[in-house]
């Protein structure tokens, strides 16, 4: 293959390492230039690409200025929430490929979720049918840590982070007075609970809080909820308890259904929030305690102030090697992490490829025998799991009004 053009898209949530993703991607493909003749981003995924917004990398962050890119949160190309059709015979797909062949794209790189290497499975099929030769290599993305085929994902990590070391806050704050009290705290996970259960290494010692954490993977009781309240009340005047966003019945009712509407997104997914609300309501009329309830919300996916130097580095390391891989001929793949057995039980963490239909609309749960059998608890399995991918600091420079210098298009 001669001389081709790269171009990288970011589509779904952002994170904290989204774009250390995209740093690797781009500093990785302007050390071949003999095969690499220019690299462009697309701002806001591939939908902004049919809209013909791009950028050229060597225009807007040239030389070292790239690196700003590692420690600034976000999506710095923006993101999108558009789906292909479903159909590879729908005329967007010939389309798209006629601006690639014009452009002289000889690979496509896109940092996404689970939708978005549905993005990159619809791509690389049509390719394939149509005799095109773009390599299309997916790179992963999400807090959810959702992703199958891969041991976790980029972003997961720092957020884990967030969430413990907030949870950590919180704990003390409520600590603060010796009155009952009983805090809720609502984490994103519509479906698996990676995140919410990494509230569990807030804990400085058996018994500390939170007491109670609840995943989306097992049903959620409220009469039983309320019991297991009580008897922590009984331990610790000040209970703090973690939940999914995506907690349900036995029926699969949304607990946050039970006392509101809920509207769905583009991909026909649930938008959830509210049930921390309706569990702090539920606690103070039946059992006549001070309640609240927080709702961690946006700031636990992107928030720089507790960036994993692991998790960065692994998500660069994702970055390079999705280039490296296209340059070898791969396509049709997605970059995954493989955990590696030591002889001495410390984390070591090695990049591979697997293919890309295997991972899009499928979800990754926590494991049944990672959540303790009255589902109110996470095992130390978990903890073994998560905390090596928590590692590491950032220092992210200050700007001379003394708040982070991140780089932005805007």
């Amino acid at each position: 293959m001669s001389e081709k053009i790269l171009i990288v898209g970011q589509s779904g949530g952002p994170t904290a390492v989204i774009n250390s993703s995209l740093y690797g991607v781009v500093s990785e493909a302007r050390r071949h230039p003999e095969a690499i003749s220019h690299v462009y981003g697309m701002v806001n995924g591939i939908e902004g690409f049919l809209n013909d917004t791009i950028l050229d990398f060597d225009e807007i962050l040239p030389g070292d200025k790239l690196d700003a890119l590692l420690y600034t949160p976000g999506a710095y190309l923006g993101s999108c929430r558009y789906k292909l059709p479903e159909s590879l015979d729908d005329p967007v797909y010939p389309k798209l490929f006629e601006k690639f062949k014009e452009m002289n794209i000889g690979y496509f790189q896109y940092i996404g979720g689970n939708d978005s290497m549905d993005t990159v499975s619809k791509l690389s099929r049509y390719a394939a049918s149509a005799g095109s030769d773009i390599r299309i290599i997916g790179q992963p993305k999400t807090i959810d840590n959702d992703l199958v085929q891969t041991d976790h994902t980029p972003g997961y990590g720092s957020a884990a982070k967030y969430v413990a070391s907030t949870v950590r806050e919180i704990v003390l704050d409520a600590n603060v007075y010796e009155k009952e009290s009983v805090t809720i705290l609502e984490i994103m996970g519509r479906h698996a609970g990676w995140l919410t259960a990494a509230a569990a290494l807030a804990r400085k010692y058996t018994g500390d809080n939170p007491m109670l954490i609840y995943l989306p993977e097992t049903s959620f009781d409220t009469e039983e909820f309320l019991n297991s309240v009580r008897q922590c009340l009984k331990k610790n005047c000040n209970v703090i308890v973690c939940v999914s966003e995506g907690i349900h019945d036995k029926d699969g009712t949304f607990i946050c259904e039970y006392d509101s509407s809920v509207g769905t997104d583009t991909f026909g997914h649930k938008m959830l929030a509210g049930c921390g609300k309706y569990l702090e309501n539920l606690v103070r009329s039946r059992l006549g305690v001070k309640a609240r309830s927080v709702e961690f919300n946006v700031s636990q996916r992107c928030s720089a102030s507790m960036l994993s130097a692991t998790d960065q580095q692994e998500a660069a390391a994702a970055g390079t090697f999705g280039v490296q891989a296209a340059l070898r001929g791969e396509t049709g793949k997605m970059v995954s992490f493989n955990r590696q057995d030591t002889a001495d039980g410390s984390y070591q963490m090695e990049c591979g490829l697997v293919d890309v239909t295997e991972v899009c609309n499928k979800e990754k749960a926590v494991p049944l025998s990672w959540i303790t059998a009255d589902g109110t608890d996470v095992t130390e399995e978990f903890i073994s799991y998560a905390r090596p991918l928590i590692q590491g600091k950032v220092d992210v420079p200050l700007g001379e009004d003394g708040l982070p210098a991140f780089v932005s298009r805007k």
